[in-house]
């Protein structure tokens, strides 16, 4: 980025890109002095590896630091492999269970591998929060300590919620939101980024920073990311959730079931080839019937697969929903997936229980009562229907939930 300040239109435009999708953004007017200057920003978003695989959800932040890098910024990716030994305690009910340091530290592994489908590596500073808290005498953390009081942290939502129903909270959880804080001190961090439920954690950043005399980080939170069910934020314990390793064909076929309205905040949030001006023209033309709302979701599917895959696994994909989906073109370019059966085969209904296109056998009976069920794009209704191994075909329930199948002998 150049060193001369950014002329207004240009500044605008930033501040626009900054803001899109955000729940919050404090102080605007202190990002814009720091555009301003014209120098990359130092911007910041930490990640305890707590779990090994990442989803859709996290990378919400992750495009958000992508923005920043695409605008000339400095991304610090930070692993918080001595903070995921406290465990987080944002939005929990009771004390959460810290990790090993071998568990940390083999999760955070994964981490490194995955952020780089979204993150420009050239452009990103992976860095550790052992490297200062591991240096870190306890006359230094006890110092630390002392720059808040209980009364303050009780402000926190959950921390007050259990308080008042006289659930637990144990001391070191008070010491997460100053060890994250002290985070952006020991990075002299610009911006920081988080979720919605982090926003007490990122203003504790801007609290140290000025006690310890750095100019205090803008505060910039994102919401959560609506899962599959359309009501829950995305899980893995909900599975709800896409994870950006699965295979190209359940990144499309999951993104295509989303509700219509969701596909808007999911645009909104995961898009990087469809503008903000854009995204308005085509909500625009769907609310007018002009446009097909399936069209513009199979557009934001082809670019996550292509994010986290490549271009022509994506097509592939879209080809193989096409074929599943329409009942014309090769179904074969589905993904097979291997269905273990008894030697006597297994019934339509459990045959699609085990195939996970249905939740339980009686879900299947009901949709086979319904004709909603098909088996090579041809209705079947007979629910003894059995299919023994060698079977290999094409499994359907509904337009969306389908899945190419071969049944192997059980061991």
């Amino acid at each position: 980025m150049s060193s001369t300040p950014a002329p207004p239109a240009a500044l605008q435009t930033a501040l626009d890109q900054i803001a899109r999708g955000a729940d919050e953004l404090l102080k605007p007017e202190e990002l814009a002095d720091r555009l301003r200057q014209g120098r990359p920003l130092r911007v910041k978003a930490g990640f305890d590896p707590t779990a090994p695989d990442l989803h859709l959800g996290h990378t919400v932040l992750l495009n958000k630091l992508r923005q920043f890098q695409d605008l000339g910024h400095t991304v610090i990716f930070l692993i918080g492999d001595f903070t995921g030994m406290i465990g987080d305690p944002s939005g929990k009910n009771a004390t959460r269970k810290p990790l090993s340091r071998e568990d940390v530290l083999a999760n955070a592994r994964t981490y490194e591998a995955q952020v780089f489908k979204v993150l420009d590596r050239e452009r990103t500073e992976v860095r550790f929060n052992s490297e200062w808290f591991g240096r870190m005498a306890a006359a230094d953390l006890i110092r630390l300590a002392g720059q808040h009081t209980v009364a303050r942290m009780l402000e926190r939502d959950d921390f007050a919620k259990r308080y008042a129903a006289q659930q637990s909270i144990a001391i070191h959880e008070f010491l997460y939101p100053l060890v994250q804080g002290y985070d952006s001190v020991a990075l002299d961090a610009d911006v920081e980024l988080g979720g919605t439920d982090q926003k007490f954690n990122l203003l504790m950043g801007r609290g140290l920073q000025a006690h310890y005399g750095q100019p205090p980080q803008i505060v910039l939170t994102m919401p959560l990311l609506v899962g599959l069910d359309g009501v829950a934020k995305m899980s893995k314990s909900l599975g709800n959730y896409i994870g950006v390793t699965e295979p190209a064909i359940d990144i499309v076929n999951k993104t295509m079931k989303i509700g219509d309205a969701l596909m808007w905040d999911w645009i909104e949030l995961l898009s990087f080839e469809i503008g903000i001006d854009e995204a308005k023209a085509l909500r625009a033309e769907v609310a007018s019937g002009a446009l097909n709302p399936r069209d513009v979701k199979l557009r934001l599917a082809r670019e996550l697969a292509a994010r986290f895959h490549d271009a022509a696994a994506a097509e592939t994909a879209i080809a193989g929903w096409h074929a599943a989906v329409t009942g014309q073109g090769d179904t074969s370019l589905l993904p097979l997936q291997d269905v273990a059966a008894p030697a006597e085969g297994l019934r339509i209904a459990a045959l699609l229980t085990a195939a996970g296109i249905t939740p339980s056998n009686s879900e299947a009976h009901r949709k086979l009562k319904e004709r909603a069920v098909k088996v090579d794009g041809a209705v079947v209704e007979d629910a003894g229907l059995s299919f023994a191994p060698g079977f290999e075909g094409v499994l359907q329930v509904g337009k969306r939930n389908f899945a190419r199948v071969r049944l192997v002998p059980a061991p």
